[in-house]
């Protein structure tokens, strides 16, 4: 069918206010060394583009960075790309990077979806998805990035045993995103009762977006599956 195979958009914007002198400087400069090079094909294993790493994780659509950055700085063993197409995230982020001095983080600036195209079979032991944009408008729901298909690139790069860490405020983003899982056969959702998902679990600090739905009356749900 025409336009079958069109990439749909998940994300808006790719940049807001001008950026500010140190902040211009990062991207210039550390943003190429951090980039991940799509042009060749993933290492394997792929804790080799990290110094020192025993695994790697993926979080897309990093925001401000600040939930990157706590993992990057409490996990140091840990390799941890990040995706994010707004630039101003990302050089929110690359400040944390040079004033924490995390050297086991890498970016791509771009659509997380060519990350994942890039990336080996069961390649990453643990994903984040926070606060993703809900686009709330029936119309606009195509343009969601939680969906069988993303679902099942994730499954395919994803280890066994992997967690999946989803989170949104928005309630029908939460049903939409339980119907995507249990369409397939991939991942478990190991909940027993109310608190499993409405409780932030340990190990995962609060991002801006929650701080923010929190401030307009929104709580956040916290969904956690596993890659069977």
């Amino acid at each position: 069918m025409p336009g079958e195979n069109v990439t749909i958009r998940t994300y808006g914007r790719r940049k807001g206010h001008a950026l500010s002198p140190r902040k211009q400087r990062l991207v210039d400069d550390l943003l190429p060394g951090l980039r991940l090079d799509l042009s060749s094909p993933a290492p394997e294993p792929l804790t080799e583009i990290f110094p020192a790493a025993s695994e790697v994780w993926l979080e897309i659509g990093f925001g401000g960075g600040e939930h990157l950055a706590w993992q990057a700085e409490a996990n140091p063993q840990v390799g941890i790309i990040g995706c994010e197409p707004f630039l101003n995230g990302v050089a929110k982020l690359l400040s944390e990077i040079e004033t924490r001095k995390l050297g086991n983080v890498r970016i791509w600036d771009g659509d997380a979806r060519e990350v994942l195209d890039w990336l080996g079979k069961s390649s990453v032991a643990r994903v984040f998805v926070l606060f993703p944009d809900p686009w709330p408008k029936t119309r606009h729901h195509k343009r969601r990035l939680i969906s069988v298909r993303t679902l099942e690139a994730l499954a395919r790069v994803m280890q066994p045993g992997a967690e999946l860490r989803i989170a949104s405020d928005i309630g029908d983003y939460v049903r939409a995103s339980l119907e995507a899982v249990f369409a397939g056969d991939a991942f478990e959702w190991p909940a027993e009762c109310p608190s499993d998902w409405r409780e932030r679990p340990a190990g995962w600090p609060p991002t801006r977006y929650e701080q923010k739905a929190l401030r307009e009356g929104r709580k956040g749900h916290f969904l956690v599956f596993r890659r069977v």
